[in-house]
């Protein structure tokens, strides 16, 4: 672990001390654990946010000096010449030929192997080199080496481009490349490579009877290609031939080291290692290096360590390259700690640095585990070093700006990389993306995404569910479609939550249509079977009109097998008859639910309730008549459905007709008379009040008793058609059944009484007449409390004991109270909110608008502003709102 003062050192001569990162603040952003999105994998945390010292320049100078670091590594003329590879004519700049040859360059086998490295490494394409291979063999003065063809055959064979390199080679017989070197040399080193051992042993075969033979180099290529194809027969032949000419050298021994490690004799492995050192032969990094790999792979890491230790103190062989391998093969077995440690003893003791590439493997295996700390440490030892970074060192340090909360500095360097020539993996775009998202700027998100397409790089499923729930949230519906249709070109679809919430945000915004065509597109490429969505389609169909639709999509909700409810079936259906011809469209429905199951008395009776609701009686009827000529029975439960749409509709002779008609069918009990009444009592006409009595006197004859909830609309109604006399002999009749008065009948009697005093009045009236039922006493005292008494503060514990005393108060029980207090005592009617709340009622904005409306009569506006202040936030579409602004910006407003 890197001390802290070495950690200041190191910063202090890579950056002015205005851009030197606080260690404490990288902790902090390393240890909390970021807020993660839909993704529990740490590569798709969005970090927390690290700040960086100083002000913005700061953030500007820490993403030059990066920049600076990174555009090192870039070769200008090695880029231009890929650049003219890349083009074609058609770009202005002529052929690809004339415009290399105007470069000018000097080709030597030095400069060929240097741009097909740089090529390989930098640039990543396999075409881009062979053509700059193809466009260099025919330049007058140059031939291509034994080296030259080895590095183009590798390039080939480490893109698994075998069917290209035969070609490659077939090609080579008719070309002039062999001009100085062995034709057959190279043959057989290619077929080698190719992976073709048994074309390159018949080149062999015949070059030996022909009396050619192969050079020292030839040989090694030849006998390194039979290694890994795992001929070992034939390595055997070819080693002996290496040793019969006088051609084995450490080249040799580290192919053989290879091939004992390619047959896991590890320990014939290691005797052929000793009897090398104990006979003095030169042992090469490599064959260590190949050794102590194997040795890793085979779970023999204390073995290993050792011999490195060993080798190390005898000091035959340089060890950077074994320190390498050995840090390597510990980071691959997830021995972090355990190489950290190996690498800084080394550094301190033997000055040891390791080479980009095992840099970048500690990088990003820290990386991962949100070490940040130690992160930013090593890529400041790159830079101290000067170890020129690649593209894997790129897409690390912008991951790592990420994770650590500074995407300013990742969203810059990102922006530069152009300059730097090297690309942006999917990794870094994924970390950029969810970062942003996370951020806020999903629109730079979004560009971010749209340049990793370009790229050929599209965002992982979690990433793309980040993004796509940023869009969505932010309103940006066009680039989410936008967004998930370059994800179906892709097959990569949206999460059930993204693709549910895309489809309401688009039915929100009154997007139906385009709402459902994505569903369809995105059901063409995978079934989403969840309910949500076709819910919210069916709902935005409804809103819309188009009840063909909605009923498409509730036929596909039943196939996929989800149980489809009343309330469902009810909102299509009365879509349905909101359109044109509305019964036949109605008809047609049914049908089709009928044609794909066998007739049901459920199927009827949903039929039957949607009519009703859409106040379709006569079509109900027609169902229910259907119902019965189908052989289907009805059940009390559709003579309540269908009794419902008669009174929904008010058609009362029709409902009493039917009503009848039950009764001469079967005995009817209390639910179809307590629906009857209660109906009669909803349509709010006295004459019909009168048979909604009636029927409950018939209901008590039959032994049978009315809910209370007949009780409370028939006080209801004959409060509302003020008869307020009649109103005294239904509850009375109400206590004879054995029912107390509701909530719900005490509010209405309480509201009434407020209203007008004519029903205190009705009550002083009939008073004598139940005088002897004790509740009726009381309430005539409440109600005489409410209709001309004063109430103060200091009568509130009595008003609520009286109230408690005829039925169980509610909030709007409170809320009258308040009202009533309010006229007289409005410092009482302020400490009654208090009293609620402290019983655990939170008053609502009716509550508030009461005592604010009280406030501004009594002259006490500027009370009742303050109160308006405190609750404006969570109620201003609320009526108390609409009511003081309008009051406070009148011309009367002023003398408040």
């Amino acid at each position: 672990m890197l001390t802290l003062k070495h950690v200041t050192k190191t910063r202090t001569l890579l950056l002015p001390q205005s851009l030197a990162l606080d260690h404490a603040l990288l902790a902090t952003a390393a240890a909390a654990p970021p807020p993660p999105p839909p993704s529990a994998d740490p590569l798709l945390r969005a970090p927390q946010r690290a700040g960086i010292p100083g002000a913005a320049l700061s953030t500007r100078e820490l993403v030059l000096s990066f920049a600076e670091w990174f555009q090192s590594s870039k070769n200008s003329l090695f880029d231009r010449i890929f650049e003219i590879l890349g083009s074609s004519p058609d770009d202005g700049g002529g052929p690809p030929d004339s415009a290399l040859s105007r470069l000018g360059l000097h080709l030597t086998e030095r400069l060929v192997l240097d741009v097909l490295d740089y090529g390989s490494r930098r640039h990543g394409g396999v075409l881009p080199c062979l053509k700059f291979f193809d466009w260099a063999g025919h330049q007058r003065g140059f031939y291509h080496t034994r080296a030259t063809f080895h590095a183009i055959f590798k390039i080939l064979s480490t893109a698994k481009l075998m069917s290209l390199m035969i070609d490659f080679l077939e090609g080579c017989r008719t070309q002039n490349y062999f001009h100085g070197i062995r034709f057959n040399d190279t043959l057989v080193m290619g077929y080698a490579v190719a992976g073709k051992p048994e074309f390159a042993l018949q080149l062999f075969g015949k070059m030996r009877f022909r009396g050619l033979d192969l050079d020292t180099f030839a040989y090694h290529v030849f006998l390194n290609a039979l290694v890994e194809e795992n001929c070992f027969d034939a390595v055997e032949m070819v080693a002996k031939q290496i040793s019969l000419r006088g051609f084995e050298n450490e080249i040799t021994h580290s192919i053989m080291m290879k091939c004992f490690c390619k047959r896991k004799q590890m320990d014939e492995a290691e005797d052929y290692l000793r009897r090398l050192a104990s006979e003095g032969k030169n042992l090469s990094e490599h064959l260590l290096c190949t050794f102590v790999d194997a040795l890793c792979r085979n779970e023999k890491f204390e073995q290993a360590c050792d011999l490195v230790e060993e080798f190390a103190k005898l000091c035959v062989v340089p060890m950077d390259r074994v320190y390498g391998v050995w840090l390597g093969d510990l980071v691959r077995a997830g021995k972090l700690d355990r190489a950290l440690e190996f690498f800084q003893s080394k550094k301190y003791l033997e000055g040891y640095i390791p080479d980009m590439y095992r840099y970048n493997m500690l990088i990003c295996k820290l990386l991962r585990q949100n070490r940040l700390e130690e992160v930013f440490d090593m890529l400041m030892e790159m830079k101290e070093a000067h170890i020129l970074p690649d593209k894997v060192t790129l897409n690390a340090t912008l991951s790592f700006f990420c994770k650590a909360g500074m995407v300013e500095v990742a969203l810059q360097l990102f922006n530069l990389r152009a300059e730097f020539g090297l690309s942006i993996n999917g990794m870094a775009y994924n970390y950029l993306i969810n970062t942003l998202c996370g951020d806020g700027s999903t629109d730079e998100a979004y560009r971010v995404l749209k340049n990793s397409m370009v790229q050929g790089h599209f965002p992982g499923k979690k990433t793309f569910d980040v993004l796509a729930d940023a869009l969505c949230c932010g309103g940006k519906l066009d680039k989410m479609k936008e967004l998930v249709v370059a994800g179906l070109d892709r097959n990569l679809m949206p999460s059930f939550s993204t693709f549910e919430r895309f489809i309401l945000a688009l039915c929100n915004a009154r997007r139906v249509e385009e709402a459902y065509l994505i569903h369809r597109e995105i059901n063409k490429v995978a079934r989403f079977t969840g309910k949500t969505a076709n819910l919210n389609l069916i709902r935005g169909f409804n809103k819309s009109g188009r009840g063909d639709i909605a009923a498409r999509l509730l036929i596909e909700m039943q196939d996929n097998g989800h149980a489809v409810g009343r309330p469902l079936f009810r909102a299509v259906i009365r879509c349905f008859l909101s359109m044109e011809n509305p019964e036949n469209q109605f008809l047609r429905f049914l049908e089709m639910q009928l044609s794909r199951c066998e007739p049901s008395i459920e199927l009827y009776k949903n039929f039957i309730d949607g009519a009703g609701y859409a106040m379709r009686p006569k079509l109900a009827r027609e169902v229910y008549d259907m119902m019965r000529r189908n052989g289907i029975q009805p059940d009390v439960k559709a003579d309540f459905l269908m009794l419902q749409s008669y009174l929904k509709s008010k058609k009362v002779s029709d409902a009493l007709k039917f009503f009848r008609e039950i009764c001469q069918r079967r005995e009817v009990r209390t639910k179809l008379y307590n629906t009857l009444i209660t109906g009669l009592c909803k349509i709010g006409k006295a004459d019909v009040a009168d048979i909604a009595w009636e029927y409950m006197n018939q209901m008590k004859e039959k032994g049978l008793v009315p809910s209370a909830e007949c009780y409370e609309h028939l006080v209801h109604v004959r409060c509302s058609l003020g008869q307020y006399d009649l109103v005294f002999d239904a509850i009375a009749d109400l206590k004879k059944v054995g029912h107390h008065i509701t909530t719900f009948m005490g509010n209405a009697l309480l509201l009434h009484s407020l209203k007008s005093p004519r029903l205190f009045m009705a009550w002083a009236r009939s008073r004598k007449e139940y005088e002897q039922i004790s509740e009726i006493s009381e309430l005539g005292k409440l109600l005489g409390a409410f209709t001309g008494g004063i109430i103060t503060g200091e009568d509130v514990e009595d008003a609520e004991e009286l109230i408690r005393c005829c039925f169980r108060p509610n909030h709007y029980t409170y809320d009258l109270l308040l009202r009533k207090l309010c006229m007289t005592d409005v410092n009482g009617a302020i400490e009654l909110i208090n009293r609620i709340c402290k019983k655990g009622i939170e008053p609502d904005e009716r509550t508030y608008e009461i005592l604010a409306q009280s406030l501004t009569v009594h002259g006490r506006a500027t009370e009742a502003k303050r109160w308006l202040k405190e609750i404006s936030r969570t109620y201003q579409s609320s009526g108390v709102f609409r009511y003081l602004s309008g009051r406070w910006s009148s011309p009367a407003a002023s003398s408040l």
